[in-house]
């Protein structure tokens, strides 16, 4: 197993950061310029791209999607070159993201190793596609990363895990940079993307649906659909925010808002008989069974 480390951009809701060897390592990646290119910019190629125009260190970003209607309007920004040609793409830069559906990567891989150079940096952020399926395509000797991004990384709140083959260790603090650029990274064993995926990338989804569910208890209460949005969205927010800034576990901030035969305790307690958490659980469960089919395929 390998290791787990944990990295942060600065704190968005104003903390100091906590480690004096984070700070150092920010400020000597600033001084990197990237060129990078998306290839396949969809959904999650977007966020992921919204995040990077963030960064002072992108110098070029080159994205590519056969249907570029889709990409209009990110060629607002100079930085970006919008293209439908990967060759072109490709030669262009010095980090390669793909973001492709995992059916395609195979061959568009086999279409463009040949213009790979040996300093390329190989990003895939594609379920299910193993580092050693990319080095048999490729080579062990090419920089691959493997990383879980997740749709938040457009408004710089991504919690993104990373593995990378044993070349592409020399190049993890760079890959670091790039995703903490749009939030949090960790850096955990390959064999736990899969997990990793479930709660990060279709996490937000699970997250969304908690919210969507707060929101129409609030207007059954009797708050109009957007006062109900925003009151769930907000409070949301600040159970998040309170675990982030007191460490605390999230039964120490319950006890803080239950008092005995009080409305909060009521309340959970129906949800925990109504099935709240074994759901979650048996749903998060039943996603990761799901990714799994998915990489065997």
């Amino acid at each position: 197993m390998g290791a787990r480390t944990c990295n942060e951009k600065p704190d968005p809701f104003g903390n100091a950061p906590k480690n004096n060897k984070n700070i150092l390592l920010s400020r000597e990646l600033k001084s990197i310029i990237m060129n990078v290119a998306i290839i396949g910019a969809g959904s999650l190629g977007q966020s992921i791209a919204k995040g990077l125009l963030t960064s002072e260190t992108l110098t070029a970003l080159y994205m590519t999607k056969r249907n570029l209607e889709a990409l209009k309007g990110f060629d607002a920004d100079a930085r970006v070159n919008l293209t439908s040609d990967n060759i072109l793409a490709i030669k262009n830069v010095d980090v390669i993201i793909f973001a492709i559906q995992p059916r395609h990567f195979e061959g568009i891989l086999n279409a463009i190793k040949s213009d790979l150079k040996p300093s390329h940096v190989l990003i895939s952020v594609i379920t299910g596609f193993a580092i050693s399926r990319i080095e048999a395509i490729v080579s062990k000797e090419n920089y691959v990363i493997r990383a879980m991004p997740n749709t938040a990384a457009s408004v710089g709140q991504s919690m993104t895990c990373i593995s990378t083959n044993e070349k592409g260790k020399e190049k993890v603090e760079l890959a670091k940079s790039i995703f903490n650029n749009m939030g949090r990274s960790m850096i955990i064993p390959e064999e736990q993307l899969q997990a990793a995926t479930v709660i990060c990338a279709s996490g937000i989804a699970f997250w969304m649906r908690l919210i969507r569910a707060t929101t129409q208890g609030a207007i059954q209460l009797g708050f109009e659909a957007h006062e109900a949005h925003e009151l769930a969205m907000q409070t949301c927010f600040g159970a998040a925010t309170l675990l982030k800034e007191s460490g605390n576990h999230p039964e120490e901030e319950i006890d803080r808002v239950t008092t005995p035969s009080g409305c909060t305790i009521e309340g959970l307690n129906e949800m925990e008989h109504q099935g709240l958490s074994s759901s979650l659980i048996k749903g998060i469960n039943a996603s990761f069974e799901k990714i799994n089919q998915i990489k065997t395929k």
